[in-house]
C-alpha cells in the first residue's frame, strides 16, 4: 500500500490545485452558464475522460523509464520536482484578476460538448507535462507494498475521481460559483498564492527526501 502520510498530502495538493480557477474551470462554468446544469455535467466528463488519457500515458511513461533505469526515474522525480517549484514561485508572483468565462454561449449539442471538453484537455501539453511531474513526487520506489506501477494507477485514478467529483459540485453551484469568481479579484489571487506555497512546499520536501 501507499504510504498513509504519502496519500493524505497527494489528497490535499490535489485538492488546492482543484479549486484554483483555470481553463478547466472557465470552460464548466460557462457551458453551464450558457445551456444549463446537464451542459455543464457532460462538459466536466469530456474533461475528466481526457485527463484518464494523460494518466494512462504517464503511467506507461514513467513505468517504461523506471524499467529502463532507476536512476532515470530518480532524474525525472527530480525534473518534476523542480517544474513544481517553478510552477509555485509563477502563482506566487502572478497578479489573477477574475476568471475570464470566454467559452462562446452559442447551443453546442451535448455530444459537441463532450468532445470538445475531452480534446481541449488531451490536447493541453501542460496537463501532460503536469501528470509526469507531479505523480513521481508520491511514489515510494523502495519501502512500498505496492510496485512502482500500481502506486501511478492508484495516484492517477485518485485524481482524476477527485476532480469529477469537484467538477459535479462545481456544477450544481455554478451560480453562485461564478459571481464569485467574475467578481473578486482577490479571491482568484489568494487561491493562486496558496497554491503556489503547496508546489513549492512538494519541492522542498523532495530535496529533502533521500531518493
Amino acid at each position: 500500500m501507499i504510504n498513509p502520510h504519502t496519500y493524505t498530502l497527494f489528497l490535499g495538493a490535489v485538492f488546492v490545485l482543484l479549486i484554483v480557477p483555470g481553463p478547466d474551470m472557465a470552460f464548466i462554468l460557462a457551458r453551464t452558464i450558457a445551456q444549463g446544469r446537464k451542459a455543464g455535467m457532460v462538459a466536466a466528463v469530456g474533461i475528466n475522460t481526457g485527463g484518464y488519457v494523460h494518466a494512462l500515458a504517464s503511467v506507461v511513461g514513467l513505468t517504461a523509464i523506471l524499467a529502463a533505469s532507476a536512476m532515470a526515474f530518480t532524474i525525472v522525480k527530480w525534473l518534476g520536482a523542480a517544474y513544481l517549484l517553478w510552477i509555485g514561485v509563477q502563482l506566487l508572483l502572478s497578479k489573477a484578476g477574475p476568471l475570464a468565462l470566454n467559452s462562446p454561449a452559442s447551443a453546442l449539442n451535448y455530444r459537441a460538448i463532450f468532445w470538445q471538453g475531452f480534446w481541449s484537455d488531451v490536447l493541453n501539453p501542460k496537463v501532460a507535462i503536469f501528470f509526469l511531474a507531479f505523480l513521481p513526487q508520491f511514489v515510494d520506489v523502495n519501502h512500498a507494498t505496492l510496485s512502482v506501477t500500481q502506486q501511478l494507477l492508484v495516484l492517477s485514478v485518485t485524481c482524476n475521481v477527485l476532480a469529477i467529483v469537484f467538477n459535479v459540485v462545481l456544477v450544481c453551484l455554478a451560480s453562485m460559483a461564478t459571481a464569485t469568481l467574475r467578481q473578486n479579484a482577490a479571491w482568484v489571487a489568494w487561491l493562486n498564492k496558496a497554491a503556489g506555497a503547496v508546489f513549492i512546499a512538494l519541492g522542498l520536501r523532495l530535496a529533502n527526501e533521500k531518493l
